[in-house]
């Protein structure tokens, strides 16, 4: 069985744009063919595929880089390149995607067979062909595919299920979960049995709902004690939660005492605590169980239902499921995490261009920079000129000149240096 991780990174990088290509046309007894230089094509797609068949993001962690294919060339007789193949990297159901600079939810994979765009291949260059015009009529350079970079994200897989059951290590929930649904999850007497969250149905008369036997929990785990911080994140999807306690008391432990301890631990971690409740009193058949079930009662009054059970026998089980049921059908449905509004580094940076002073000299950088240059052939006129108008209308020469650029003044941008010219 494939080792459980719920936390991988992944890097990602969508396709380059083709380049624009720089062609005129010929053909016999034409002489003077017009520019014909097709487009370069687009960038292939990164996209995310929730799918129901994945339970771990175990792969990640052995392949966590991805690229997108590039858009090929343009080619002449006005012929655009190619676009890439878009990716599709598959993920559990379950999985939220966050840039790992921002922190932000840019995508949340809550149902299967859900697609989403996570980064858009480059736009491809154009050719030659749309620069022409009536003054210059042989356009002798084209415009480069748009560039992409590689982004960093962090995956976390969240449990979707309607019913979690948190508690104490070795206080029955796996046996609960074993018991009301056809899950088989590893039980025995000891504690952190269960290693892993188990999801299993469970059916009521016509009703079935989704319960999961979250890891147990102990004091401290909001700080990383224990198991629980690296199972916590699997309670924000459930809808209800049932604090399985043992109410015996078999291994000296204070059921109102655990009660306690396990909301402040979900209220630490966010606001897990908030979420509607119910108590699950466990082995009553033994020990002594009517105690700790009459100590729990009087500790929570009317705020929260006490279900006294057994889980290993059977005792009240029936009862506390019609009343999950009962829950679930007044609460409202499950909704995704909010997807926030998010543009890529490389997207941002696109026409942008910062100008600083390096020993006397104008230093032009930035991705609008790089994309000027790239854009131009400088042993051709006309393509110099358009070099130095565009300069103009981007703001370039502006900013420049409030950097306190003069006539003459040295401008490097990438490799190429030239004076500064109002």
């Amino acid at each position: 069985m494939a080792a459980f991780v719920d936390r991988a990174p992944l890097t990602a990088k969508a396709g380059n744009g083709g380049n624009g290509c720089v062609s005129f046309h010929r053909e016999k007894f034409v002489q003077n063919g017009g520019p014909d230089g097709g487009d370069g094509g687009r960038g292939g797609d990164v996209v995310l595929l929730a799918d129901e068949n994945m339970h771990t993001l175990l792969d990640f962690r052995f392949h966590s880089k991805y690229a997108a294919e590039n858009g090929q060339d343009g080619a002449s007789a006005r012929r655009v390149g190619k676009s890439g193949e878009a990716l599709v990297i598959k993920v559990p159901v379950g999985t939220v995607v966050r840039d790992k600079e921002s922190g932000r939810v840019v995508a949340d994979m809550y149902e299967a067979g859900r697609q989403k765009v996570l980064l858009r291949g480059g736009r491809g260059g154009w050719g030659n062909s749309h620069f022409a015009t009536p003054t210059r009529q042989a356009p002798n350079f084209a415009k480069p595919g748009m560039k992409t970079d590689a982004v960093e994200f962090v995956l976390e897989l969240k449990t979707i299920a309607d019913v979690g059951l948190v508690g104490f290590p070795n206080v029955g929930k796996s046996t609960l979960l074993g018991r009301v649904t056809s899950a088989k999850p590893k039980i025995a007497n000891y504690h952190f049995t269960t290693l892993t969250p188990n999801l299993g149905i469970a059916r009521v008369d016509d009703t079935d709902f989704v319960m999961a036997d979250i890891p147990g929990i102990v004091e401290g785990a909001s700080e990383g004690v224990g198991l629980g911080y690296e199972f916590l994140r699997h309670v924000e999807r459930t809808r209800l939660l049932i604090h399985v306690v043992d109410a015996s008391g078999i291994e000296g432990r204070i059921p109102t005492e655990d009660l306690d301890i396990l909301n402040r631990e979900l209220e630490k971690y966010g606001t897990l605590a908030e979420k509607p409740q119910i108590i699950a009193a466990n082995k009553m058949d033994l020990g002594d169980g009517e105690e700790g079930l009459s100590m729990l009662r009087e500790h929570v009054g009317d705020r929260v239902k006490v279900f006294p059970i057994s889980a290993a026998t059977g005792l009240g089980v029936d009862a506390l499921m019609r009343e999950c049921v009962r829950q679930l059908s007044l609460l409202p449905p499950r909704e995704p995490f909010p997807e926030e509004e998010w543009i890529p580094e490389t997207l941002r940076q696109e026409n942008s261009f910062t100008v600083t002073v390096e020993d006397g000299v104008f230093v032009l950088s930035g991705r609008g920079a790089e994309q000027l240059v790239d854009s131009v052939n400088f042993e051709d006129e006309e393509s110099m000129n358009w070099f130095h108008r565009t300069m103009r209308l981007s703001g370039m020469i502006d900013a420049l000149r409030n950097a306190g650029a003069k006539e003459g003044s040295t401008v490097r941008m990438c490799d190429l240096e030239f004076d500064f010219v109002e």
